[in-house]
């Protein structure tokens, strides 16, 4: 696998029109150890790839293994203004995530009242430890899941109150339209919506809901902090049922059939 770290820093400086001692400094780097990663003599440490990754608002995927060299126009457009989108979701990212005492995996709750704050505490240790766990001894073990609390009235059969379980999406790429999906945002928090990819525009995706009197709308990737896929729901209420008229009259049908069964059965024994 080839990597692009030497030239992509230096296509990056120059777009910036900075000099090796600028960044070197605002990295609080010597320009020398600067210099050594550019030029590709030296190998930066994982807190150095980092600290690149978040100055030049690059996923450090795409910092190491692809070509700038071939960047398009507005690629460039979208790097100087700092929202090159991280569409396939390789930004780097830590999953805190919390284990039982015989070292197995947890589902982590997040209760409605502390859901205000999951968009600060995702990666904290401390607002992960203290929240209630379970398990579900169907689900996949080689995966990782989160339980998160639906509020409002956009989602039925899931109605206000319930809680969705759902598996953490490493790469967003794998994402299937008209499937629902935990979208955690920085302006909404958590929502809750059927993804769809929007063909031409990689950095966006349409969220809708199962409701009709909701609209969809678009939503930009860069906002996007993690991607949880639906796996079931927990809830207090029934789904309502809707019964077609085909489907009532078939059961009308067969109940006065089991009516007359009986009446026949009864004329024969008396």
């Amino acid at each position: 696998m080839q990597i692009y770290l030497s030239s992509n820093l230096k296509l990056l400086r120059k777009n910036r029109k900075k000099s090796q001692e600028d960044v070197a400094q605002e990295l609080g780097l010597t320009r020398s150890s600067y210099s050594g990663y550019e030029n590709g003599v030296a190998e930066p440490g994982i807190e150095n790839l980092v600290k690149m990754s978040k100055f030049y608002r690059i996923p450090l995927d795409d910092l190491l293994k692809k070509n700038m060299v071939d960047l398009t126009e507005s690629d460039w457009e979208a790097i100087e203004k700092g929202v090159y989108a991280d569409v396939k979701g390789r930004k780097l990212r830590v999953l805190t995530a919390m284990v039982s005492e015989t070292n197995d995996d947890v589902i982590e709750m997040i209760p409605q009242k502390a859901s205000a704050g999951y968009t600060l505490g995702y990666a904290d240790p401390d607002y992960i430890k203290v929240l209630p766990t379970f398990q579900l001894p169907f689900l996949k073990k080689d995966k990782k899941y989160r339980s998160f609390p639906i509020s409002g009235d956009s989602m039925p059969p899931v109605s206000p109150g319930s809680y969705v379980v759902a598996e953490y999406i490493q790469n967003w790429e794998s994402i299937k339209n008209n499937h629902p999906y935990i979208i955690i945002t920085k302006e909404d928090g958590i929502v809750f919506k059927i993804v769809n990819k929007v063909p031409g525009r990689e950095h966006f995706i349409q969220l809708s809901s199962t409701n009709p009197m909701y609209e969809p709308y678009m939503l930009d990737i860069n906002e996007v902090i993690e991607i949880w896929k639906f796996v079931n729901y927990i809830s207090h209420d029934l789904p309502e049922v809707t019964i077609s008229e085909n489907d009532l009259l078939k059961s009308v049908k067969s109940i006065q059939n089991q009516v007359n069964e009986m009446k026949s059965l009864m004329q024969k024994n008396f």
